[in-house]
């Protein structure tokens, strides 16, 4: 492990859109953490939630390059070319693929009060740290899921991930800031064809070929039925 190491965020979705609550929580996590980068990673598909509504990869991964614009986030679809479907899979993955990194699991209070139902969280838990930001009306489901009963005991303050070297998963962070009220959910019902303003204009602007290629992997980025 290198003296230094990159200390990284990895924050997964499915930003259908991305919106400017997600930049302002991981804005926050960062600075409370000390992260260098953080990672969003687009989700080419979410084993949770219904394939209906969901907008093309490319659209996805254009909306979350506007909102990490001018701030340390890529929006990367690298799970697409990890193959992975699971979250636990693919952060195995990315740490035998970055030994110079460390990362750190983010996620909302609304996925720590389903976590139990995730595949082999436990071992996602023993992978990395995990810090989990506050979400309005899901703080209690989280503070009492199956998940938190066996996370409590691995609980720890932020200075300890910003000590670099000195902490091991588990590991959980709790961080609370003032509430974000945005949603995709409202973005979708106000705008119903953001996607195809996204794509539109990308396809105006694209000129050499690069039409949604990933800054991470610098592969193009496919639609899921062309994956």
């Amino acid at each position: 492990m290198s003296a230094n190491p990159v200390l990284t965020g990895l924050l997964g979705g499915s930003f259908n859109p991305a919106h400017g609550g997600h930049r302002r929580i991981t804005l926050f996590a960062a600075e409370a953490l000390g992260l260098d980068e953080t990672w969003w990673l687009v989700s080419p598909g979410n084993p949770l939630k219904p394939e209906a509504g969901m907008a093309p990869l490319p659209a996805r991964l254009l909306s979350a390059r506007a909102q990490a614009r001018r701030a340390p986030i890529v929006a990367t679809t690298i799970e697409q070319q990890l193959g992975t479907r699971y979250t636990v899979d693919t952060l195995a993955k990315l740490v035998r693929r970055y030994p110079k990194r460390r990362f750190v699991w983010l996620m909302g209070a609304d996925n720590l009060a389903q976590l139990h139902r995730w595949k082999d969280w436990r071992r996602l838990a023993r992978t990395m740290p995990i810090a989990v930001v506050a979400r309005p009306g899901y703080d209690g489901a989280a503070m009492t899921s199956p998940a938190m009963a066996w996370l409590r005991r691995y609980r720890v303050p932020a200075a300890s991930i910003r000590k670099r070297g000195q902490w091991s998963a588990p590991a959980l962070v709790l961080l609370r800031f003032d509430p974000d009220h945005r949603s995709a959910t409202a973005l979708r019902r106000a705008n119903a064809g953001w996607a195809e303003a996204y794509l539109g204009k990308d396809r105006a602007e694209d000129n050499h070929g690069s039409h949604a290629r990933d800054r991470l992997t610098f592969r193009k980025v496919r639609s899921e039925e062309d994956a």
